[in-house]
């Protein structure tokens, strides 16, 4: 067993992610040199996707060398990095290149000029890095179901068939790009909590080298349970242990690649409480690759037009000055370093049934306020750690014992205080 990767995702203090507008080096450096000295050990970066291909025949080679010249800036700081290509989302902001939208409107994940454009571009990024061994790999991009379905308010639809085809082109891509590296996906929650959502469990489960799991509790968990409630600090272990239902072998990394403690649900006094929790209760859970906070830096409130909560989630300020946080995860990193990560299996699993594994139709039970995520905090309140397991592999002797599970309980059965 190998020891958990901590990170963060990195947030420019010097234009947020617009800083690829006005490339600053020197910028990055001071950016850089903040995080390495909480002791991280990598960096999730995003490159702006109609910045780097403003148009679908052109990759702008300058940006890309300015990609390449951050990966080399981070080893100097001893840090690896992780490369999201299509962005795509972030920080509700949308941001897709002229030759998808209005007068060139084409679906992102069935068009097949779309296609072909976003594969090249995420097999040149990947190609630019191929060689740098700092390079951890290419995630496709962030979070990019959610321009899939509602709520978005202009959605491309997808069937979950065209879904995991469009996944695995980009994902072939990257690694024609870059063979060997670690290539995967993320999504956020909706692939795990929204009725008939076209991204789904088995997707994020099945698909590139590792899981990614997105935790925020703003999603429903910490309104219904509070800043200190059980369900919120269990909410990210609550997803990595959700996402192994559909792994098709026990011993797939599961990587925690944003979470983060949003005000006000999350009061600032209380965020390195919810840090130090949630990250104790994330590596209570087996297989777990890593743990990558969001974000670096607070954004620069000079900016206009973020939700509040944006502006407040940086491990420091957007003056480097550490906060509470970045403390609680500095000393968190200090004291696993070194550490082999190998929890104990979780021995009780909750029956999840979704009626159908691949397509999941039945998902809404799985978020907040529903009756299979109630149930599983029920248990996790009780200090029964427990696991997930699709009702299709209940009686699958071999599978429970690959996984180390020795007791099985139903929903119905937390309710009368049933499993040990």
């Amino acid at each position: 067993m190998s020891s958990v990767r901590f990170g963060v995702n990195y947030t420019p203090t010097h234009g947020w992610f617009h800083h690829w507008l006005d490339f600053d080096l020197d910028e990055v450096h001071a950016d850089l040199d903040s995080i390495g000295r909480l002791g991280l050990d990598h960096i999730r970066v995003f490159p702006v996707w109609p910045v780097f291909q403003p148009n679908r025949a052109l990759i702008r080679p300058r940006a890309v060398e300015q990609l390449v010249r951050l990966v080399d800036t981070a080893a100097e700081h001893g840090l690896d990095v992780n490369v999201d290509g299509l962005q795509g989302h972030l920080s509700s902001f949308d941001f897709v290149p002229s030759w998808t939208t209005t007068w060139h409107r084409r679906n992102l994940f069935t068009d097949p000029a779309v296609a072909e454009g976003q594969a090249e571009y995420l097999r040149t990024l990947a190609e630019a890095l191929a060689d740098r061994p700092n390079f951890l790999g290419m995630t496709v991009g962030n979070e990019v179901n959610q321009f899939s379905a509602a709520p978005h308010p202009d959605p491309d639809p997808v069937t979950h068939e065209q879904a995991a085809d469009w996944l695995r082109r980009m994902l072939d891509a990257c690694e024609r790009g870059a063979p060997g590296r670690c290539h995967l996906h993320a999504s956020y929650d909706a692939a795990w909590y929204h009725d008939g959502h076209p991204f789904t469990p088995a997707h994020s489960a099945r698909l590139g080298a590792m899981t990614a799991v997105h935790s925020w509790v703003f999603n429903g968990t910490a309104q219904r349970h509070g800043a200190t409630g059980a369900a919120t600090e269990q909410h990210a272990a609550y997803l990595v242990e959700l996402s192994k239902a559909w792994a098709d072998r026990p011993d797939r990394p599961v990587w925690l690649q944003e979470v983060g403690a949003p005000a006000p649900h999350i009061p600032p006094e209380r965020a390195a409480a919810f840090t130090e929790a949630t990250v104790a209760n994330a590596l209570d859970c087996p297989a777990v690759w890593g743990v990558t906070w969001w974000c670096s830096h607070d954004v620069d409130r000079a900016l206009a037009d973020f939700p509040e909560l944006e502006y407040g989630l940086g491990l420091l300020t957007n003056d480097r000055e550490v906060k509470p946080a970045g403390r609680a995860i500095a000393r968190i990193v200090r004291e696993q370093r070194g550490r082999e990560h190998q929890p104990t299996p979780r021995r009780t699993a909750l029956v999840l049934d979704v009626d159908d594994a691949y397509g999941a139709p039945d998902r809404s039970g799985c978020a907040p306020g529903g009756e299979y995520f109630e149930a599983w905090m029920r248990l996790a309140a009780q200090g029964l750690r427990p696991a997930v397991v699709l009702a299709e592999r209940a009686a699958d002797a071999g599978h429970l014992a690959d996984r180390g599970i020795t007791e099985v309980v139903t929903v119905s059965q937390t309710l009368k205080g049933a499993g040990r």
